[in-house]
């Protein structure tokens, strides 16, 4: 009887045991994370214990070390920022290079040219990114898909081209010489001092971000990324809630920008190329769309991945490739996606 009972549950659901022999070993090690994470009395103590491994990383790290992990958590910012724009809403964007260009380019203006203190030009920072994204995102919303991306791509390339030819961008050559900030009487200059800010930046994000999931917002978010049809029919206003995310989005990006301008002292319309726009969707799409962590892990592996394979220089964007492609075959979904319910 028992086993009629089990032949009857696969006749009834026929791809259940093909589905829990799908994820593989990586599938079961992510589902395992899952349910650790999911007991408060490991989460908690397992966050405690990254944070703490990060503040005391520069004490033991030397300095190309820090600057890896700098950048690292930097792509994490955008990544993070682009993560609200893809992948809570289903919004590809591949022109999100513009977005920390306008935070980048305002903090620089203000500081170098007009000699504004950093941190007033946050605020200011805040404005532009909004208004920038509602002049991208206001007539283009209302497409989908592949004229979606195509048109976000345009506006990245028009905003790149822009800062390339105005005088008070610094033109090609872009501004240089940029004041580094204070704070609390100590100037901000060795790379010590900027992986603490950023460590910040990179929690208040998660932070954010984690808000923005959990709340009417973010769900009306996921409903539109699902099927933007039936989330329409069911009441909600999705091109109000897609250019709030687009604002969102472009806002934490402007914010990466700002900072970084700050670290770097100098910028240039070469680092706010196609490949950099490209680098931050594939960190997001290969961490795992909607999933924090993943999107983490993506932007760490992006920003790791060249460094180990330095000593192979001219192969290592082969292996990168190869990696990717793999990836894609035996784990579309990313490294560490969202969770099904």
């Amino acid at each position: 009887m028992e086993n009629n009972n089990k032949d009857k549950a696969n006749i009834i659901n026929p791809a259940s045991e093909t589905e829990k022999r799908k994820g593989g070993f990586f599938g079961d090690l992510v589902d395992k994370c899952y349910e650790l994470m999911d007991n408060k009395r490991i989460f908690y103590p397992t966050m405690a214990v990254l944070v703490v491994v990060a503040c005391v990383f520069p004490q033991f790290a030397n300095a190309y070390l820090l600057e890896i992990a700098w950048t690292a958590m930097f792509y994490m910012l955008l990544a993070m920022g682009l993560n609200v724009i893809v992948g809570y809403t289903g919004m590809f964007d591949f022109g999100y290079a513009a977005k920390f260009a306008v935070g980048a380019y305002t903090s620089g203006i203000l500081v170098h040219t007009f000699g504004w203190n950093f941190w007033l030009t946050l605020p200011a920072t805040l404005i532009t990114a909004t208004i920038a994204a509602c002049i991208i995102g206001g007539p283009t919303l209302r497409l989908r898909s592949d004229y979606l991306t195509v048109v976000t791509l345009g506006f990245g390339e028009i905003t790149r081209i822009t800062a390339r030819n105005l005088s008070i961008t610094g033109s090609a050559s872009g501004l240089s010489g940029i004041r580094s900030p204070y704070l609390f009487g100590l100037q901000l200059k060795d790379i010590s001092h900027w992986f603490y800010v950023f460590l910040v930046l990179v929690i208040l994000f998660v932070l954010i971000s984690n808000r923005i999931k959990n709340s009417r917002f973010g769900r009306a978010l996921e409903y539109i990324r699902e099927d933007e049809d039936a989330a329409e029919a069911m009441g909600i206003d999705t091109v109000r809630y897609k250019l709030w995310a687009y604002i969102v989005g472009s806002i934490l990006g402007g914010l990466a920008g700002s900072f970084y301008v700050m670290k770097m002292t100098a910028i240039s319309p070469n680092s706010f190329q196609f490949l950099q726009s490209a680098n931050i969707m594939l960190a997001v799409v290969f961490g795992g769309l909607g999933k924090i962590p993943g999107v983490m892990m993506g932007a760490l592996f992006f920003i790791v991945f060249p460094e180990v394979f330095r000593g192979v220089a001219e192969y290592r964007m082969l292996f990168f490739g190869l990696l990717l492609v793999i990836l894609m075959i035996f784990r579309p979904q990313g490294l560490w996606p969202e969770r099904r319910r």
